[in-house]
């Protein structure tokens, strides 16, 4: 299965409170961004990972990858767009691969497991997201501030990334997406205005996007936990 990823990072991340983009932000004693990326790169059915940054961040990435590591012909970079999708649709341009990934730059706990299940449901569907239930009650509330109803939780999942498309198909629901002028959250929304349907795939509830300052503190715990785990089955992290 010939697989690329492409990961935007060019957001600056205003929730975070930080001076510094999120996913440049320490975890553990190595930036987020490094964290998520060794997730994909060491996943055998990866063939490379594009990586859209900010123009004027870009040497200074080029330079974190060399550092811990990362092969430039395995990790390339492109420019970023003012949003989300724009970035991953530049990104999607550089994929010379039958399938994609859309992974958020900033959720460095996806397991491989997780992503084994996502590409086989993708190959099934041709498109594919991770996602777990709401746990709490949901309210849908006026402009105004007032409950407008409550929704049926049993049928309400959150969703996370990675999302996982033929490559064919998300290029098609990007640039139909951008000529209507359609502001879209996550890719799947994109591939649903298409008419296409979407498989949903259980994910982990630690699969967690860091956007503010408190999901910092909840990441720390999440990598202490897993490092505990790890080190008593005497596995790495």
């Amino acid at each position: 299965m010939r697989v690329g990823v492409v990961i935007p990072a060019a957001g600056i991340g205003k929730r975070m409170g930080s001076t510094v983009s999120k996913q440049f932000l320490d975890l553990a004693g190595e930036p987020v961004l490094i964290r998520t990326l060794r997730i994909f790169d060491s996943h055998p059915a990866v063939g490379h990972i594009v990586l859209a940054v900010r123009e004027e961040e870009q040497e200074a990435v080029e330079s974190l990858l060399a550092r811990h590591g990362f092969d430039p012909g395995r990790v390339l970079l492109t420019k970023g767009g003012e949003e989300r999708q724009e970035s991953v649709f530049q990104g999607l341009k550089r994929v010379n691969a039958e399938w994609v990934l859309v992974h958020d730059a900033v959720r460095p706990f996806v397991t491989q497991k997780n992503i084994d299940e996502l590409l086989k449901a993708v190959q099934e569907t041709g498109a594919a997201i991770l996602a777990v239930p709401v746990k709490d009650t949901v309210k849908q509330v006026s402009p105004a501030g007032y409950v407008e109803k409550t929704l049926e939780r049993s049928r309400l999942w959150a969703v996370q990334t990675p999302q996982a498309f033929s490559r064919a198909l998300l290029l098609e629901a990007h640039a139909k997406g951008a000529q209507a002028d359609l502001p879209a959250t996550d890719d799947a929304m994109l591939a649903e205005a298409l008419g296409v349907s979407v498989k949903v795939v259980r994910g982990d509830y630690a699969n967690l996007k860091l956007t503010t300052p408190e999901d910092l503190v909840l990441a720390e715990a999440i990598w202490k936990m897993r490092r505990s785990a790890d080190d008593q089955s005497g596995t790495r992290v």
